[in-house]
């Protein structure tokens, strides 16, 4: 009976083969996060305005797009949130998150721009020592901020 079924996935050919897995497998949506650092070790922190009351402040995250590398999702969250580029490190983090959700962080090192924060998704950025980060951080992100990410 495994020779049988062996053969026929064999014998359908590559796209058919790609259909069935696409429609028997689940479908994940990608968070990326940036830990985007500056010349001095601070870190950026967003208040984001969609985020629940009393848990705003996190890093720069968003959704990876549809032919984007996760690094790429990186530079352009952090520009269209903030206005500021980064040079993309270390990939730091690469799990699967609450529900269908994958959670990808990297390492970020700020390299210019001018602040300008995205008022439909941001109500604040700002930097940060890590020794000193904001009531309301969250704990995922105080994580990924002090490597101990899981």
């Amino acid at each position: 009976m495994n020779d049988l079924v062996a053969r026929l996935w064999r014998s359908i050919g590559g796209s058919v083969q790609w259909r069935l897995l696409w429609l028997s497998q689940a479908k994940f949506m990608v968070g990326v996060t940036g830990i985007v650092r500056d010349g001095d070790g601070r870190v950026l922190l967003l208040r984001h305005r969609l985020w629940p009351e009393g848990r705003q402040w996190g890093l720069p995250t968003g959704g990876a797009m549809k032919g984007e590398t996760f690094q790429e999702t990186v530079v352009r969250e952090v520009r269209e949130e903030t206005g500021l580029k980064v040079r993309v490190g270390e990939l730091v983090q690469l799990k699967s998150g609450y529900r269908l959700r994958v959670e990808v962080a990297y390492e970020a090192e700020f390299t210019g721009g001018t602040m300008k924060i995205d008022p439909k998704e941001i109500l604040e950025a700002r930097w940060f020592a890590p020794d000193d980060l904001p009531e309301g951080t969250l704990e995922s992100h105080r994580l990924l901020i002090f490597g101990k990410a899981g």
